[in-house]
Order: C-alpha cells, then structure tokens, then sequence
C-alpha cells in the first residue's frame, strides 16, 4: 500500500515532468482516497476504462491521456460530467502524464514501442528531444510495415519513400506526423508514428524517406502498463492493464 501522494511525487521525479511543456497537467487530475492498493493503467482516462476500474475496485487509474486539455471551457457537463461522477463517488484517483510518459527513456511509450519492433534508441530529435532514432537493419520500409503490423495488430498507413535500405528509423508515438521533417534531418531512412496528415504523403515522395502510421492508440499502449508495472513493484501494489479498443 501507498499513499497518494507519495505515488505522485514519485512519478514527477521518476518522468521528470517540470522539465515538458505541455498542453495539460500531469499528475494527479482527480483526488481520490488517500491510500493505494489496487492500480489499474490504460492508455485514455475514457468512460469506459473508467467503469472498468470501478468494477476492478482500483484505487487510482494511470493514463497517459487524462481528462484536462488546454482549450477546454471548464464545464462540467455532458461527457466530461459522466467521466468525473464515478471517480468522485467511489474516491477513486486519477493520474495523467502526458509527453513525460512520452519520453521516458526506458518505461515511456517510444520507448517501449522501440522495444515491441525491435528498435534501439541511440539519439533523440525534435521539440523537447520526444522522438527517438537508432540504427536498423531491413531491406525497406515494407519490410518494416509488415513488421508493425504483426506487433501492433494492425497494418499501418504507408508511404514507401523511395525503397531504399533502412539504416536508420526514427519514431514518436501517437500525433506526432508533424515530427517528420526534424525525423528526416536526423537522418532517418523511415519514420513511424501513430497519425497522418496530409502535408507528410508529398514530403515522403519528394524526400524518398518512408512514413508509417501505425495509429495513435495502437502506438501508445505499451507505456501505461509499462509504468503501471513499475509503480506495482516499488511499493508493492496489485496493478491490471486494460486496454479499450480505439482504431485512432
């Protein structure tokens, strides 16, 4: 068992969260009962991973995608109301950790993604270095598209670039297709990452660099548990990932 916030205070060391602007709050979004035991992580603090903590009898639910964005008006009403009543009503905590849980160099989600494809981060790029690059070995970037679609479960948007060799991958989970150019500056061969806009089909042509989107979620399922998991063995917790399908 632990404390609320002991938990807390462990995550902003450990995710180094001061360090990240960011475009919401990370830590504890919701307050909830003092003490921990029971922990369960998700990718999207959603109404139903949310009813499935209440039916697990968590003490605190970890995300990476909390309930507070910047922009949002501040009403608590429609969605957000039916989100916020059962945390409130069964004291149940909610800790959100947004680009930390991004960049974390060994439990965060490129990090653990580099890990379910294979991929060893030797270098990092972009706005607040969240996107990580490292040497491969493959015959192209088909042979990568096959590769995701194996680990992840479903078959990646693709633009093949020009069908060189893969020397070097780069990647950052979730939206982050505007990461594409500091990616090919980096020296990239491909890019992967979990969305697709349309500026980036004629960059991938014109640079013969290759771009994979593999979605949003389906990128960004690994570092909740991962982090979750952690959390389990430092201070002796029973923690449950649960995954609600989202084809974003």
């Amino acid at each position: 068992m632990a404390q609320r916030a002991e938990i807390e205070s462990h995550l902003a060391v450990l995710l180094a969260v001061d360090r990240f602007k960011d475009y919401g709050p990370n830590g504890l979004q919701v307050e909830g009962r003092s003490e921990v035991q029971r922990i369960v992580s998700g990718v999207t603090a959603s109404l139903a991973l949310i009813e499935a903590a209440v039916a697990e009898r968590a003490d605190a639910i970890l995300v990476h995608h909390g309930l507070f964005w910047r922009g949002q008006d501040g009403c608590i009403t429609g969605w957000m109301r039916q989100r916020l009543a059962p945390l409130l009503a069964q004291g149940i905590n909610l800790y959100a950790y947004h680009l930390p849980l991004d960049a974390h160099p060994e439990l965060g989600n490129n990090a653990q993604l580099g890990r379910q494809l294979g991929l060893q981060a030797d270098g990092r790029f972009g706005e607040q270095d969240l996107g990580f690059i490292g040497a491969a070995r493959m015959a192209d970037a088909a042979q990568l598209a096959a590769q995701a679609t194996q680990v992840l479960g479903r078959v990646p948007v693709l633009l093949p670039g020009d069908g060189r060799p893969l020397r070097r991958v780069a990647w950052c989970t979730g939206g982050a297709q505007g990461y594409f150019e500091a990616a090919i500056t980096a020296g990239a061969d491909a890019f992967i990452t979990g969305e697709i806009s349309e500026p980036q089909a004629h960059i991938a042509r014109e640079t013969g660099v290759a771009f994979l989107a593999c979605g949003h979620h389906a990128t960004e399922r690994y570092g909740a548990p991962a982090l979750g998991a952690h959390l389990a063995a430092t201070f002796g917790l029973s923690h449950r990932f649960i995954d609600i399908p989202n084809p974003a």
